[in-house]
């Protein structure tokens, strides 16, 4: 006989965004079929971007270009920290570059997990975010720099971006899919302090990113940069990896 095994849940969730970030259509093979997938899903066509599932459970979906289409949202990601996070950092970028008003929150245990580290990072940037319960947890606000929350700005890509690793590698995976966003002006420079925990998901995220046209230098696992004028670009067909811990 023959089976097929179900497709990674965090390579699921870095594909679809990263293909409704860009220009032109994707169509994702083998998509694992699950909570986290399903609320990404929603929250991209809630965003602009549009979804056709066809034959054989392959999804199309057609991205934004790296523009906002839609400038107020508000979505709810159930208890899906592989869209929580990337998410949040992807909205706050483009909410302070183009204007806009985002608010993201999940179930009440997705509100005790932590995603302070990673708004401290994106405040370095200029990006305003407003926390909307404990700080330091979901659910959050992130706006336009604008009196009403609704007009464009500028963010401060000239200094090194720093994060913490020891506590997540998805803060680090957030930042590397949300800052090619920002880099048409110069070049974006992320400095991780501490030793960098779950190294395998963030070279899941460099190679990924790689397919969508982003090619990240790095100096081992302390330093990234994201290149000057990166734009996201669909290679037209990704399949998602299968997963044997979840087949297990």
């Amino acid at each position: 006989g023959c089976i097929r095994l179900p497709g990674s849940k965090s390579i699921s969730n870095r594909v679809l965004l990263l293909a409704g970030l860009s220009e032109g259509c994707t169509e994702v093979h083998d998509l694992l079929d699950s909570d986290d997938t399903r609320v990404m899903l929603d929250a991209l066509q809630t965003l602009g971007c549009t979804l056709d599932h066809r034959e054989n459970g392959v999804w199309a979906v057609t991205g934004i270009g790296g523009m906002p289409a839609v400038r107020e949202a508000s979505l709810f990601l159930g208890n899906a920290g592989t869209a929580m996070r990337p998410l949040a950092a992807a909205l706050a970028v483009l909410a302070a570059l183009h204007g806009g008003r985002y608010a993201v929150s999940g179930v009440p245990r997705m509100h005790e997990r932590p995603i302070g580290d990673l708004v401290d990072a994106l405040r370095q940037l200029g990006c305003r975010i407003d926390e909307l319960g404990v700080p330091g947890y979901p659910p959050l606000r992130l706006c336009g720099s604008g009196i009403d929350g609704l007009a464009p700005g500028r963010l401060d890509t000239e200094r090194e971006i720093r994060v913490r690793g020891d506590v997540s590698s998805q803060f680090l995976t957030a930042l590397l899919l949300a800052l090619p966003l920002a880099s048409a002006e110069r070049a974006i420079h992320i400095a991780v302090d501490g030793e960098l925990i779950s190294k395998p998901y963030v070279e899941i995220t460099l190679n990924l990113l790689a397919r969508f046209g982003i090619a990240v230098q790095r100096q081992g696992f302390a330093r990234f940069t994201v290149p000057q004028g990166s734009r996201y670009r669909s290679p037209g067909r990704i399949h998602v990896e299968a997963d044997a811990s979840s087949a297990s």
